[in-house]
């Protein structure tokens, strides 16, 4: 069984990786479409629409190119790469519309963001 060390991750806008990552999460989900019909004992289902979603938590770096990417309403290619991205490393990617950015800030902590996205015509699992 392998297992990683969530440091070894990194997500990239295109070729550009981000800077200061400090978490991310990536969700995929898939509709369901309800087939019962009379005389059935229970509902039945049929998978329908896949989805993705992504949240990626960063220290706010205004010089970072990736970063700047990352404008409201941007349409980018995403990757999220959970083992890193060395040859042979699985990651994950799609085209991605930048749904909401906040910036936090407290007066004994560091300027922070969490940008959201919206994949758009599903996620591809691959390797490097």
């Amino acid at each position: 069984m392998a297992i990683h060390k969530g440091s070894e991750g990194t997500v990239h806008v295109g070729t550009d990786a981000i800077a200061e990552i400090r978490s991310y999460s990536v969700e995929q989900s898939a509709a369901t479409i309800e087939s019962t019909t009379m005389g059935d004992s229970a509902r039945t289902y049929e998978s329908s629409l896949t989805d993705g979603t992504g949240t990626i938590d960063v220290y706010w770096d205004e010089t970072d190119t990736a970063q700047n990417a990352l404008t409201i309403g941007a349409s980018v290619t995403v990757k999220f790469y959970p083992e890193g991205a060395d040859t042979g490393d699985t990651y994950y990617t799609g085209t991605a519309l930048v749904t909401g950015i906040t910036r936090t800030a407290s007066f004994d902590g560091l300027v922070e963001a969490t940008i959201n996205v919206q994949f758009t015509g599903g996620i591809t699992s691959t390797t490097v």
